[in-house]
């Protein structure tokens, strides 16, 4: 399946973009004190994702409250203080080493579009983050609803519509399995997998899907899907 066929590229960006698991572990750990340290990655994710299906609000009001969740659960600082820094740190959560400089690789050939469970106020800081590369955004907060919700994906296929964009010229790129992958390729779209934790085990911060769906493309980075959009198009001009 050539990449010429596509024309919108719609990104999952906590988990894909922003390396949410890092902006948590190491706010855990710094605001934990001693006794965070001598947590694992997986005792912190743990009642992290137990923490956020409880508070499922805007990212951007309810981290606290999923902070003093977690706390109370491993036994740190549960203050106003300490749930107030999550907070804070979670709007500062840092990219992926490789997100800005490929996806300005990828905006020169494809209309950039964010679709994520963060509301507008969250998303302002992650694409600031990213060097603001997208030309078009959706939150949960226009949507209504959270992914993996299909209402999510159908208000941003209408969406898209209405800029006159084709279904079928859309490319769904997300990192996870649960919450973009599954879901939209069961609603039809062609789907890019990031895989982020390849080689690690376990799901980390993001819910265990039900099942791994094979997706139409498949890469450990967005560095490597812009390596391969633009070796397919090196290739075209020297067939041509």
């Amino acid at each position: 399946m050539p990449y010429s066929r596509f024309k919108v590229l719609t990104f999952d960006v906590v988990g894909t973009l922003i390396d949410f698991e890092r902006g948590i572990l190491e706010a855990v750990r710094r605001i934990g004190g001693p006794a965070a340290a001598a947590l694992s990655d997986d005792q912190i994710f743990a009642p992290y994702l137990r923490g956020r299906a409880r508070h499922d609000g805007r990212s951007s009001e309810v981290m606290r409250d999923v902070y003093l969740s977690l706390a109370g659960e491993l036994g740190l600082p549960a203050d106003a203080e300490s749930a107030d820094a999550f907070q804070l740190a979670v709007l500062r959560w840092p990219a992926f080493a490789d997100s800005a400089e490929a996806l300005k690789r990828l905006r020169k050939r494809f209309r950039l579009v964010a679709m994520t469970n963060a509301d507008r106020c969250a998303f302002s800081f992650y694409a600031q983050t990213l060097g603001d590369p997208f030309d078009d955004g959706v939150t949960s907060d226009e949507t209504g609803v959270h992914k993996p919700d299909p209402q999510f994906f159908a208000y941003n296929r209408g969406r898209q519509a209405a800029f006159g964009y084709k279904f079928d010229e859309i490319l769904h790129v997300a990192q996870s399995q649960y919450h973009d992958i599954g879901v939209a390729r069961r609603l039809g779209y062609r789907v890019c997998w990031i895989e982020r934790r390849q080689g690690q085990g376990g799901y980390g911060g993001t819910p265990e899907p039900e099942s791994v769906t094979k997706p139409d493309f498949h890469f450990p980075s967005l560095k490597a899907l812009a390596d391969a959009v633009e070796q397919a198009e090196r290739v075209g001009r020297s067939a041509a």
